[in-house]
């Protein structure tokens, strides 16, 4: 197998692997808050960062609001969030790929 072949493979298989895990693992997820949000709530800052900056946001808490079932609803929303962050990668490298080979 030549060297392609077995990166494309593995990219492959990472990408399942990490689909799989989004899915299965996050309605294992804690509902308690982070260390960031407790510390700002023990502050008393915690409804400055409440504000909401570009809108409203297509994934609220990690969470399809009009799938409603909470726990189904954040497994959709960790693969789409998967996806989303391979994809980002996936084009940034290729664009880097693409500029060294034009230099």
């Amino acid at each position: 197998m030549d060297k392609k072949k077995s990166n494309r493979r593995f990219i492959v298989i990472a990408l399942l692997a990490c689909l799989v895990i989004a899915f299965f693992l996050s309605p294992l997820a804690s509902s308690s808050p982070d260390g960031l949000e407790k510390a700002a709530e023990n502050l008393g800052f915690l409804h400055l960062g409440e504000v909401l900056v570009w809108g409203h946001s297509l994934m609220p808490d990690y969470s399809i609001p009009f799938l409603g079932e909470r726990s189904v609803s954040g497994m959709i929303a960790g693969l789409l969030g998967t996806l989303a962050v391979f994809g980002l990668g996936w084009g940034v490298g290729f664009a880097l790929k693409r500029k060294k080979q034009t230099k």
